[in-house]
């Protein structure tokens, strides 16, 4: 029986303007003890602030919409569907850390499919928000399988991060490993073992 985790509803966000986010910025340099008014710095604030709006940027979007229009004429097809070294960059909540890493995501789909570029919208609408990988990891799986309805969902992302590798006990290349399954992955071991068998699968160096 798997377990029920709670949802609890994000409270609504009011955005700073872009001024207060400039103002905090100058701040936080000052904090680190340099002067936000040398030549060097003038601009920082307002680069840091666009820069930010592009890291975060996953916060405007919906991964619902970008699954939402699906295909029904496959053929009869059934088996897995996998998009296989999505790669991708994010920042851990606890530093505003960048983390960097691939994604392999499978779905076995019930009565229709999606774009495959859909897949891995969806890992980029996650990633470009304040994140830990397991948190990622379960909702990616989870907007699959509301959006998709599949007999089940497979997800694996490793990546390292430089909260681990630059801070703290500066260990570096040192890959973090999460899955989730759902469905008839979750219960079933053989597609699990096919999942991890094509995730560690040579490329044998195919490339367009």
């Amino acid at each position: 029986m798997e377990a029920v985790v709670k949802k609890i509803p994000s409270k609504p966000v009011k955005r700073p303007t872009q001024e207060e986010a400039e103002a905090a910025v100058r701040t936080l340099l000052a904090w680190a003890g340099d002067n936000p008014e040398r030549e060097g710095l003038l601009d920082t604030p307002k680069r840091v602030a666009k820069a930010f709006r592009e890291y975060f940027s996953g916060y405007e979007d919906d991964p619902a919409e970008a699954l939402s229009r699906t295909f029904n004429d496959v053929g009869g097809y059934d088996d897995i569907v996998m998009l296989r070294d999505i790669e991708f960059n994010s920042h851990c909540e606890h530093h505003i850390a960048p983390f960097i890493g691939r994604v392999h995501v499978a779905y076995l789909p019930k009565a229709s499919v999606v774009g495959i570029s859909k897949l891995a919208r969806v890992v980029e609408i996650f990633a470009r928000r304040l994140q830990t990988q397991e948190t990622m990891t379960a909702q990616i799986a989870n907007a699959i399988s509301e959006s998709l309805n599949p007999r089940g969902v497979a997800v694996l992302v490793e990546a390292v991060h430089t909260c681990m590798s630059m801070r703290g006990i500066g260990k570096r290349n040192v890959a973090t490993i999460t899955t989730q399954f759902t469905g008839e992955f979750k219960t079933n071991p053989v597609l699990q073992a096919r999942f991890m068998e094509l995730v560690r699968a040579p490329s044998n160096g195919f490339s367009l």
